[in-house]
């Protein structure tokens, strides 16, 4: 009995340890569309890059509108637009803030609300590498006839490509493989996003 429950532990962290390297290899694997395009664009607050990203997708009409998702509450359009070297007419006109999403659930809800408003069937996900396999995961939940086009964004420091050799990486990927497994099997057992 108890090589037997030894048995199955091992299989269990093995099997845990090859997910967590494929997760990884898709992450480090995934790479944005060049030509991509959609009716809107959404994009994940966490990082300036991401929203930087999601802008030049916006100047460069790959869309017709873009959500900014879970902005603090303070932030107003006229700062974005300094971090961004953004157009602060185009803000005003395609731009649209969303300050109630406090995390990836939040954010998945109040973009399928978004979407649904405007009439957009498809969607630029512009989001870090690491949580796009989760932010497309809880969007498709709360909105499965959403067309998702992911479009990742790289940050340099991260150094992704030799993640291995990064503890502080290797941290982080980890804690989103966490997140991203429990997502999968909440989704997948009775059909709600997983709390961030």
């Amino acid at each position: 009995m108890l090589l037997a429950g030894l048995a199955v532990t091992v299989g269990l962290v093995a099997g845990l340890g090859i997910s967590f390297l494929l997760f990884a290899q898709s992450v480090v694997s995934i790479r944005a569309p060049e030509e991509a395009s959609a009716d809107g664009i959404v994009v994940l607050t966490g990082g300036q890059d991401r929203i930087e990203r999601a802008v030049g997708l916006l100047q460069e009409e790959r869309a017709r509108r873009l959500l900014i998702s879970g902005v603090y509450p303070a932030t107003t359009d006229r700062q974005i637009v300094e971090r961004t070297s953004g157009d602060l007419p185009l803000f005003r006109c395609c731009v649209d803030l969303d300050r109630k999403a406090l995390n990836t659930v939040g954010n998945a809800v109040e973009t399928a609300a978004w979407a649904r408003t405007h009439g957009f069937s498809s969607l630029l996900l512009v989001t870090s590498a690491y949580h796009l396999p989760r932010a497309a995961l809880e969007l498709k939940a709360v909105m499965p006839e959403l067309e998702l086009v992911p479009y990742p964004v790289f940050a340099e420091d991260l150094m992704l490509s030799s993640w291995y050799r990064r503890p502080q990486t290797i941290r982080l990927l980890l804690r989103e493989f966490v997140k991203y497994t429990l997502a999968r099997l909440r989704i997948g057992t009775i059909g709600l996003p997983a709390a961030e």
